[in-house]
């Protein structure tokens, strides 16, 4: 994408005057830099967890089970307390990003995106110097504040900083540096696997991110949205005209400030959020996003592809560079969606990617389920093979639909009164569902082998059709104007709006 400047047209979206300015693109890659904190922690959990030096340490009892010959191929690392290693971060997250959704109305912006990177810094430290699991379990509950703050922040800050013609690429970037930290996290996980103590530099690795977020959030602008709700208004239209390049801002401060009299009004969002069958729709499909996006089941390949790699049979260094490659896809598709999302749409991508989730899933569950025995190794070299391929299909798909646009929709979908909470609404069903896979999936995977990847394929299903008739295409609606243009024109949501 250009950093140029771009002009935004008025149009049939009712587009608001102005330009992508090296201002906003500015602003937007570095808040986005909170997505890179959350992809090198979901890319670096599997990779650490599969390595000896860690397990000989930490989870010595999982480390013996490991090297059994005879051990149920399944059920090798099927411990609770190493699921508690990766989950523990998101149950932390769900809290954090509670208090975030309070604290970014109160004093804004960026002074939240600010903490989480020193929140994760802090966690990233605690962990390098770790001596025992509590030590461990701490740094990993820093980390969870950290990507609480910044995920429930981020998407919201880019939205509104974003001319509405260009929103969807621009928020998408935060998923893309997701999906940086992914792979830049399985390069370093190859590179510290034989190193002693390689775990340690994995996880102090975090810090990068962290201060490269710490650095940047002195040279971003407070959105014009959050500084005119807290009645700097001046400094909100300074703020406007530098991040449109047009002196010209009167349409938009004054729709914005329509939505912040409205707004502060209000004196209990969640009261709000919950009560008024108005704001029904978005919640509903804020937090369904987030729910389906979970259980496309992404994180199964995320956590543990080096941990499912060598279930079948690979070794420690080709089950790392098995995860290299498939997060270096998962980047690159990524790319697609921040090139097309706003030409072709939210929903198309929705839907074709639930579909080809849907026909990998099958697939992959079929192979494993005739070649992977309960004892023993693959011993087909080509099933191996195989399964990457269609891993890496898998992945393109999630990377262009549901991974980007889980983010993207519920953050432009509320109404301002209600936006940072109904945003908590849809991170914490993030959090929660991911706490749920992390803290389970080994052992279900034990128990359930691989008839998990058939339940995955049907939850693809179902999500696919909910895009189809549930949810409203938003592609170049002005945030201020989403429910007017969108949700009292759907066949079945505009019933939760009073008739003028």
């Amino acid at each position: 994408m250009a950093v140029g400047v771009m002009n935004i047209e008025e149009g049939g979206a009712n587009s608001l005057p102005g330009k992508l300015t090296p201002q906003v693109f500015m602003c937007s890659i570095i808040a986005a830099v909170g997505g890179l904190m959350f992809g090198y922690d979901i890319g670096i959990s599997g990779g650490v967890t599969s390595m000896d030096t860690f397990l000989m340490k930490f989870f010595p009892h999982v480390y013996e089970k490991k090297h059994r010959v005879h051990e149920n191929n399944y059920c090798k690392f099927d411990d609770q307390l190493l699921q508690l290693f990766t989950s523990s971060l998101y149950l932390a997250g769900i809290f954090a990003s509670f208090a975030a959704s309070y604290l970014c109305r109160r004093f804004g912006r960026k002074p939240i995106i600010m903490s989480a990177s020193i929140f994760f810094l802090l966690g990233a430290i605690l962990n390098y110097f770790a001596q025992d699991l509590g030590m461990l379990i701490g740094g990993r509950i820093l980390l969870g504040c950290g990507i609480g703050f910044g995920n429930q922040t981020v998407p919201l800050f880019i939205s509104e900083i974003a001319p509405p013609r260009i929103r969807g690429g621009l928020n998408i970037a935060f998923q893309l540096l997701i999906t940086v930290g992914i792979l830049a996290a399985s390069f370093v996980n190859f590179l510290t696997s034989t190193t002693k103590n390689g775990w340690r530099y994995s996880l102090g690795g975090a810090a990068v991110p962290a201060l490269i977020l710490l650095i940047g959030s002195f040279f971003i602008h407070e959105t014009p949205a959050s500084l005119i709700e807290r009645g700097k208004d001046e400094e909100g239209k300074k703020v406007l005209r530098k991040i449109r390049g047009i002196d010209n801002i009167e349409l938009e401060f004054n729709e914005i400030k329509r939505a912040t009299e409205i707004s502060n009004k209000v004196k209990s969002p969640f009261k709000e959020l919950f009560t008024k069958p108005e704001n029904r729709p978005p919640l509903v499909c804020g937090t369904l996003l987030q729910f389906f996006q979970q259980f496309t089941g992404i994180n199964v390949v995320m956590f543990y592809a080096p941990v499912l790699f060598q279930t079948m049979g690979s070794g420690n260094d080709a089950s790392l560079i098995s995860t290299v490659v498939t997060n270096g896809v998962n980047a690159l598709a990524t790319v697609l969606a921040v090139i097309m999302v706003d030409r072709l749409g939210r929903r198309f991508f929705l839907v074709e990617g639930a579909t080809q989730m849907m026909i990998t899933q099958l697939t992959i569950g079929a192979l494993l389920l005739n070649y992977l025995h309960l004892v023993g190794p693959i011993t087909s070299h080509a099933v191996p093979l195989i399964v990457l391929i269609l891993i890496c299909i898998y992945v393109s798909g999630f990377a262009w639909s549901w991974g980007p646009l889980g983010w993207l929709i519920p953050s432009e979908i509320y109404q301002l009164e209600v936006r940072t909470t109904g945003y908590f609404c849809a991170v914490a069903m993030n959090m929660v569902c991911t706490f749920v896979i992390g803290q389970f999936f080994l052992s279900a995977l034990c128990r359930f082998r691989s008839g998990l990847f058939f339940f995955f394929a049907v939850m693809n299903v179902i999500m696919g059709l909910f895009a189809i008739f549930f949810l409203p295409e938003t592609r170049g609606v002005p945030i201020e104007d989403m429910a007017e243009q969108r949700w009292k024109k759907h066949w079945h949501w505009k019933k939760y709006f009073k008739q003028n």
